[in-house]
């Protein structure tokens, strides 16, 4: 089991409840923050004096004060964290449960477990702790089928972009401006006419709104 561990959470009651259950599970140096950049600054201070963090339990969202942060995200703590510290285990404990967001996680920042916020969010953070100390990962059961070959659909975030625009109701022009204004390519109108059209073909939609549904689905966007 872990000895030292970190828990990255601007929710006082979650903070709480975490740190209970480490106590119970025998973590005998738990140290709590609520700001990405203080998580940051205490793993670089603890492996600075040779007495290094074993575990980082951070949430994805954190609520904007009048503090700017270097680190304004879970996500961006962890990516950091992972090219810094490698050895360093993360498990990530958010409400996300969208799958094309865990995959990014597992993939690119290599977190080693992924914990919905939910009724049964204590019992399977318990549940993953326990795997990532034997070095397996855990995903929880409501994105448990993030990596399941039905859903490795080959989008990348361009796609996920265009969906995320189509979601919020912006037309194939709207989104054509906001990308060249963004400096996004492709910009162009009919490169995103040619892309949703594939993406209706990939996922069998008859129209952007029962694709926009298909891929609310999925957990994509």
């Amino acid at each position: 089991m872990f000895k030292k561990v970190l828990i990255a959470e601007d929710m006082e009651d979650i903070n709480k409840g975490v740190f209970s259950l480490l106590t119970e599970l025998g973590v005998q140096e738990i140290d709590q923050v609520q700001y990405c950049d203080d998580a940051y600054l205490k793993v670089t201070r603890a492996d600075i004096d040779g007495d290094p963090f074993d575990l980082v339990i951070s949430d994805l969202s954190f609520q904007e004060d009048h503090r700017s942060q270097k680190y304004p995200s879970g996500q961006a703590l962890v990516e950091k964290l992972k090219a810094d510290f490698p050895k360093l285990k993360v498990i990530v404990y958010s409400v996300e449960d969208r799958l094309q967001a865990v995959r990014t996680l597992f993939i690119q920042q290599h977190i080693d477990a992924y914990v919905c916020k939910s009724r049964s969010g204590l019992k399977n953070l318990t549940l993953a702790i326990t795997e990532v100390s034997n070095d397996g990962i855990f995903l929880s059961p409501e994105v448990s089928n993030a990596f399941s070959s039905e859903n490795e659909l080959e989008i990348d975030d361009y796609d996920i972009s265009l969906l995320e625009n189509l979601s919020k109701g912006l037309s194939q022009d709207e989104i054509s401006a906001l990308y060249r204004k963004e400096n996004i390519s492709p910009a162009s109108l009919s490169s995103i006419e040619k892309r949703l059209n594939k993406l209706r073909i990939k996922f069998n939609a008859n129209n952007a709104i029962h694709l926009v549904a298909i891929v609310k689905d999925l957990g994509l966007i």
